[in-house]
């Protein structure tokens, strides 16, 4: 008979190791499916939005007196917005009649407001629409334009910082921003997925090029910006201060520093969408004075193509001329940007964009939904031989990659 000495030190080792293995996949799967996280971007290609434009104004009636406080926001709107795109003051802005403000205004939201019998107060956002305003601004296809700036917002609340690991107000804040009117190309993650895992707060701070390139690659971007907050609460229900920092690149350059209070934390989401505005506002004035500049490093090599052998190469009849002119490009991975009001329409493009000869794959980085998502498109040839591919299929492409339906 063999008898078996069993080792107990061994045996509460492997146990001990099994409960921290089974641990950190419980941990690992908690991250990548927890329901607590997730703000899709709302629509930032529809309008040009000014928000926060104060009225106070007295008439006969209140709805008189609402009427008017409409109308003067959006002469007040107006000039903010044309400020905004050319760079300059407010003041500066020429005058446009209001009948010509009712015809490129497509909404007003309302922000806050307070009606009674003879007045109206309010802080309203206006809607411009892109289309009608954006040759008033001079702004259509004109002015510099930011390389895609893949957004990494951190938030300090209670000595604990996070980004994607859960859904946070700032988060929320950078999903509320429309960012049409803005030249800088921002490129938004829902923060689902393996988003919680790869853009965290110990990447926003790595320097190192190597996992960087990976990223931007994968989210259809060639530069990175890391949006911060500390929230500071002085005591239970009392202010709330906040320190913002707009930190550029994975160097860490800091392009602008301010804070914000707010009187309780019922103000916190209003505090939160004037610091973005503000970290939009000093982005643009950097870029327009030739600031922004994106690493080169950052941007992936192309990988060396090797030449075929003598008695490997086509002979000539075995493919039709335009194949074989397309095989043998080098492959190239462009990110563009497409509409996508619903699911059907992103799955729709991606089975055209895959029906094209001489893409590989098909992969969308940045769904936003309702809005505009980034589609990685690995093509063997360049964008210009994309763009005259896509074109019988009824799809534009232009120079900045933005996709679109052809108009007959």
């Amino acid at each position: 008979m063999t008898i078996v000495r069993r080792n107990p030190l061994l045996a509460g080792f492997l146990a001990a190791m099994f409960v921290v293995a089974f641990g950190l996949a419980t941990l690992l799967r908690a991250q990548i499916e927890g329901n607590d996280r997730g703000v899709p971007p709302i629509d930032s290609s529809a309008n040009y939005e000014v928000g926060g434009v104060q009225v106070d104004v007295t008439a006969k009636t209140s709805e008189q007196a609402r009427s008017f406080g409409w109308r003067l926001a959006q002469r007040k709107a107006w000039k903010l917005l044309w400020g905004r795109a050319n760079g300059q003051p407010a003041e500066s802005a020429p005058g446009l009649p209001d009948g010509t403000l009712d015809a490129i205004t497509a909404g007003i939201s309302v922000e806050d407001e307070e009606i009674g019998a003879h007045r109206y107060i309010a802080r309203l956002g206006v809607l411009f629409d892109r289309g009608r305003a954006g040759d008033l601004l001079g702004a259509r296809g004109g002015g510099p334009r930011s390389a895609p700036m893949l957004v990494i917002p951190v938030m300090w609340s209670g000595g604990v910082a996070q980004s994607f690991e859960k859904k946070t107000e700032w988060q929320k804040a950078w999903a509320r921003f429309r960012s049409g009117g803005s030249p800088i190309d921002y490129v938004r993650p829902v923060g689902t997925g393996i988003d919680p895992l790869v853009l965290n707060i110990a990447q926003a701070g790595r320097p190192g090029r190597g996992q960087w390139r990976t990223l931007l690659e994968q989210y259809g971007a060639a530069d990175v910006v890391v949006p911060t907050v500390q929230i500071v609460r002085r005591w239970p229900g009392g202010p709330v201060l906040a320190h913002f920092k707009a930190i550029h690149g994975p160097d860490g350059e800091v392009i602008a520093r301010f804070d914000l209070a707010a009187a309780d934390s019922r103000g916190l989401p209003a505090m939160l969408d004037e610091g973005v505005r503000r970290i939009d506002e000093a982005l643009s004035a950097a870029l327009r004075a030739g600031g922004l500049i994106s690493d080169p490093s950052l941007l992936a090599e192309p990988a060396p193509i090797e030449a075929l052998p003598e008695d490997q190469g086509i002979v000539e009849g075995d493919v039709a001329p335009t194949e074989a002119a397309t095989s043998l490009a080098p492959a190239q991975t462009l990110s563009l940007q497409v509409d996508t009001p619903d699911d059907a329409a992103r799955a729709a493009i991606e089975a055209q964009l895959r029906g094209v000869l001489g893409v590989r794959s098909v992969t969308t980085t940045s769904l936003a939904l309702g809005g505009v998502s980034v589609v990685r498109v690995e093509y063997e040839g360049d964008a210009a031989a994309l763009r005259a591919a896509l074109a019988p299929r009824g799809l534009a492409l232009d120079e900045g990659l933005r996709l679109r339906r052809s108009v007959p």
